[in-house]
């Protein structure tokens, strides 16, 4: 690692104990400095996450202390803190620099930085682009909003190596010197309207992910979306557009473009699209019970993103959705899931609002837990249809995380599958 120096015997307080809280934590008390992690929860998961923590790390859970603020060098927020928390106040009124977990890793990092955001699909292509290099003989590490924290990965990176990093606009609202050498952002579609009061906020936001770069870096755009339009002006860096390819989705066009940047074979990343598999989380088939097929699409917390997993799946559905409102307008999936969704069962805080928006165009269902919601899925849907668990909302109301959620999704379902095979007798549906 690089610049290790700086952090020796500052004093930081982290905001946030989820993954990225606990890596960066860790981290930088491994760089002899001395660190503090404060968490407004305190919970089953605060206190697991705490116990992962070095033993010298003073912690305190289910409120904020102004003097764990106070008393800092810096500041880290993690990335589901808004900048209108308190600790965030605390920081300004004590004249605190804040950063994000990202700007501390790519502090340190030696490796060349690629780094993935937009409101659907960098995930995939955070993934791919990760396989592409790996198929190339390249190290590479993928992490940031996805798998480990970057700040968790960032002592491995030797010089020479790949950070590819999947950033969200949460992450690089608090950046200052984050300069990756290849950024994309693959689209802009309304997303965390709960948290940005415009569209226009959520740009920016996402636009700080090149606010850095100078003419010997890369932004890729995808020149096929209006919300992007225009943005090369604003960039000093070299402006790289891309568009979907015949026989190919956005997602593998834009790993295409930044494959011929770093000079690779395009026939070995057309290989490495052919062997794709998907990921997990992200239209997963859990189980096929009694011809219904189970789809596991936790990851999709946009509407946009439930609308390219209908557009995806030829069967009815009974579309399972619900969890923590992001400010979105649900009613966007209607023509999408028209003549194919045939029933909506609905959980978490946002079932009302979906339920308001969707009324009059399908039958709809609340269910009082993820359980629940599964089981009056199976009891609602036909042999040859599919259930397709595509939230279209952040999971935080009921679970850590997206993949949290998924993993209980499947783990539900499994066992649906299992009772149901064991007793054939008990298979019956309505209608």
């Amino acid at each position: 690692m690089r610049n290790t120096a700086y952090f020796k015997d500052k004093q930081v307080t982290i905001v946030g104990l989820a993954r990225s809280g606990v890596a960066c934590a860790n981290l930088l008390r491994g760089l002899d400095a001395s660190v503090r992690v404060t968490d407004i929860k305190d919970n089953a998961q605060t206190r697991s996450n705490a116990a992962l923590l070095s033993q010298d790390i003073q912690v305190e859970l289910g409120k904020h202390s102004e003097d764990f603020i106070k008393g800092a060098d810096l500041v880290v927020i993690s990335p589901g803190v808004p900048g209108s928390s308190q600790p965030a106040i605390w920081a300004k009124d004590h004249a605190k620099p804040v950063i994000s977990e990202i700007e501390i890793a790519a502090m340190l990092c030696p490796g060349r930085i690629i780094a993935v955001t937009g409101s659907n699909g960098k995930t995939t292509v955070t993934t791919l682009i990760g396989r592409v290099l790996e198929a190339s003989g390249k190290k590479v590490f993928v992490c940031g909003n996805i798998g480990n924290p970057f700040s968790g990965e960032v002592a491995r990176i030797g010089e020479g190596d790949f950070a590819v990093v999947e950033v969200s606009s949460f992450q690089l609202e608090t950046i200052k010197d984050f300069k990756p050498k290849i950024a994309l952002i693959l689209n802009i579609n309304p997303n965390h309207l709960d948290r940005y009061n415009k569209m226009r906020e959520y740009l920016d936001a996402k636009k700080r992910i090149f606010m850095n770069q100078d003419k010997d870096d890369f932004l890729i755009l995808n020149s096929q979306e209006p919300g992007l339009s225009g943005l090369e002006k604003e960039a000093s860096s070299k402006t790289i557009f891309f568009s979907r390819e015949d026989g190919l989705n956005p997602n593998q066009s834009a790993v295409l473009k930044a494959g011929e940047l770093l000079g690779l074979d395009r026939p070995t990343m057309l290989k490495v699209f052919s062997d794709f598999k998907g990921i997990e989380h992200r239209m997963e088939d859990v189980a096929e019970i009694n011809k219904i097929k189970f789809i596991n699409d936790s990851k999709a917390t946009t509407a946009d993103s439930a609308i390219w997993a209908l557009n995806s799946i030829s069967s009815p559905v009974v579309l399972l959705a619900g969890g923590r409102h992001k400010g979105i307008d649900y009613r966007v999936i209607i023509d999408a899931a028209r003549n194919k969704v045939k029933q909506v069962v609905l959980i978490g805080e946002a079932k009302d609002k979906i339920a308001d928006c969707l009324k009059g165009e399908f039958p709809v269902e609340m269910a009082a837990s993820l359980e629940d919601a599964v089981n009056k899925t199976y009891t609602l849907a036909k042999p040859g249809y599919s259930v397709l668990f595509s939230p279209m909302c952040s999971s935080f109301d009921m679970f850590t995380d997206y993949e949290e959620r998924g993993r209980a999704f499947k783990k539900i379902v499994l066992e649906l599958a299992k009772r149901k095979t064991e007793s054939p007798a008990n298979n019956e549906h309505i209608g």
